[in-house]
């Protein structure tokens, strides 16, 4: 009968204990944490082009003498819309640059249309007006709660993946690579500017509050997502 040796298990629980202090289960466990919180980021960001289309037909039937701004609207969530980001573009700061800066483009945009449609009393008396405003405010504040758990998924692992000894298994195991943050500051910056041209001369009437809008600085929604 053959004697198990004790003192083998012993080498083998020691070595799965410094594998697992290596970062062998750690980093996977953090960057799948960092994917997950990053679906709700988009999810939010969704929400958000899903409620446009609506605000800008209703904007447009009350206010049809704005279609430059309607138009700059539809054309920022048609580019924010357009960039897809995958997980494996995390660690791709040039591509995820593009994306937060075509998501500042629209949320300028959003900004610009509500300072117009100040000028309109009538339309801001519309129930459904109101309640698309209401859902649009909603999913701009879930936004920003999403991209502050993210950016703190993202720390997280970036740490893990930076310091001793979970850095020996994310290098040499997992070729780990540290993953972008959103930069707020600096993004709404650095984002380029939505030209809105002449949209305002003119105004929506003569004599309306909307001639004073022009050469203002668009009004950021109380809670935007930059």
């Amino acid at each position: 009968m053959i004697r198990s040796n004790p003192f083998r298990f012993v080498v083998v629980a020691l070595a799965a204990l410094s594998l697992a202090a290596c970062g062998i289960n750690s980093v996977p466990t953090k960057e799948e944490a960092v994917n997950a919180q990053w679906a709700n980021v988009q999810s939010a960001y969704q929400r958000r082009a899903d409620l446009i289309p609506n605000l800008v037909s209703t904007v447009r039937a009350a206010a049809g003498s704005e279609n430059q701004i309607l138009d700059n609207v539809t054309s920022a969530r048609a580019r924010a819309t357009s960039i897809n980001i995958t997980t494996e573009d995390l660690s791709n700061p040039a591509e995820f640059q593009r994306f937060q800066d075509a998501q500042n483009q629209l949320t300028q945009a959003m900004g610009q249309l509500r300072t117009v449609v100040e000028a309109y009393p009538q339309l801001q008396s519309q129930g459904r007006f109101a309640d698309l405003m209401t859902a649009i405010e909603g999913s701009e504040n879930q936004i920003n709660v999403e991209r502050i758990r993210y950016n703190e998924a993202v720390q997280d692992y970036n740490t893990e993946i930076r310091t001793f000894p979970s850095v020996i298994g994310a290098k040499l195991v997992h070729g780990a690579q540290a993953k972008v943050p959103f930069q707020a500051s600096a993004g709404a910056q650095d984002a380029p500017d939505v030209d809105f041209g002449d949209a305002f001369e003119g105004g929506a009437q003569t004599g309306t509050p909307a001639n004073d809008n022009a050469g203002q600085q668009p009004r950021q929604p109380a809670a935007a997502a930059n």
